[in-house]
């Protein structure tokens, strides 16, 4: 396996923590009657370090969670009614559950451990019959699944991460990076098939992973170049209180998609991207009715209407690149799609701007040199 920082242990360590001392409190306190099933099953703690551990997984995803051990308890179950041989029927338990979860495309292994835990406890499970299912299992895995997903909001991670989305809600850089790679999500899946990957790897991630791989070639291909080597100087600034009037001629002279922003002394203090223009009079059009172009026109300070400025689109928390940024780390900023330009900031004064043209003119240029 990879290394792991000890933070990210830590996050994976604190949730799991978290999330089965919360069931415990509940779940092991002695006020609860126990005859219900209302109690933990070790086959939680495997559950509770894949959703809190490897969360991007697809077999720590909801879907398996809480379907794989709702098959693992179902079919543990039912076997303690019909097959009396102990031996045989952990066997079929445990074989059962990993069948129907692969048939049903939710594979979670500890759910093999819930299957084989009823199957071997007939004696306790008699009295549950199938609220065993919904309660302990079903019921801590949908808790599980609850508190992995506000706990991954909480430290700044995404859960569930398997979804495979189009243009609208898509994960942030997936869908950039399949149409740059002009694959679609069928043909990924069908590579992850091919080499029996399927259950490992999403769609997303193979796109991702094979984005990347191109990024660290071209990277590679380049040289050992920087951003100062690749930069137009002396780029073209606006100041926060520039109405965007001025800044929409900027954009329309130039051909520009993004522009730095400079306040008091020269001092970045954002970018301005095309693209936020236009959504900005899109969502003014839905109180002029749908009128866009009065929206736009409005945003623009035409007809006497107030200009609106640079600073009330400004994306403020847009990142610069230092001067001595490689080219395998400008590579990836601008690959998917929606970052056109990146500015260069020198002591916390714009110096350069790195723009698409620039990367593909430079690697323009090392391919005709070395085929030359």
């Amino acid at each position: 396996m990879a290394r792991v920082s000890l933070l990210e242990a830590l996050r994976a360590g604190l949730g799991a923590l978290v999330a089965v001392g919360l069931l415990g409190l509940f779940l092991l306190s002695p006020e609860i009657d126990t005859e219900f099933g209302l109690y933990l099953v070790a086959p939680f703690g495997a559950s509770a370090v894949m959703v809190f551990a490897i969360p991007n997984s697809p077999l720590a995803q909801p879907w398996s969670v809480i379907v794989g051990n709702t098959l693992g308890a179902l079919i543990g179950v039912s076997l303690c009614y019909v097959v009396p041989d102990a031996a045989l029927r952990v066997a079929l338990a445990v074989a059962g559950a990993a069948f129907a979860m692969a048939m049903l495309r939710a594979l979670h292994p500890p759910a093999g451990g819930v299957a084989m835990a009823a199957a071997l406890h007939p004696e306790e499970i008699f009295p549950l019959g199938l609220w065993f299912v919904l309660t302990p299992i079903g019921l801590g895995a949908v808790s599980l699944v609850v508190m992995a997903a506000a706990y991954a909001r909480l430290t700044g991670r995404i859960y569930p991460f398997r979804q495979y989305d189009g243009p609208v809600g898509q994960a942030p850089g997936v869908q950039g990076v399949s149409a740059r790679l002009g694959l679609s999500e069928g043909q990924l899946s069908a590579i992850l098939e091919r080499y029996r990957q399927s259950s490992n790897l999403g769609a997303a991630d193979l796109a991702r992973l094979i984005g990347a791989a191109q990024m660290e070639a071209a990277a590679q291909f380049a040289g050992p170049l920087t951003a100062r080597d690749i930069m137009s100087p002396d780029p073209v600034t606006v100041a926060p209180d520039t109405p965007l009037g001025t800044v929409a001629d900027l954009f329309q002279k130039h051909r520009f998609t993004t522009i730095p922003v400079v306040g008091d002394g020269g001092r970045y203090a954002g970018t301005l991207h095309q693209i936020d223009l236009i959504a900005r009079a899109a969502r003014d059009a839905g109180v002029l009715k749908g009128r866009f172009g009065a929206a736009m026109a409005r945003l623009l300070g035409q007809g006497g209407a107030m200009p609106e400025v640079a600073q009330d689109i400004l994306r403020a928390g847009a990142e610069g690149v230092a001067p001595d940024t490689p080219l395998a780390a400008l590579l990836p900023l601008m690959a998917d799609g929606e970052v056109h330009a990146v500015p260069v900031i020198d002591a916390g004064r714009v110096v350069g701007v790195v723009s698409r043209t620039d990367l593909v003119a430079i690697l323009a240029r090392r391919a005709a040199l070395d085929a030359g």
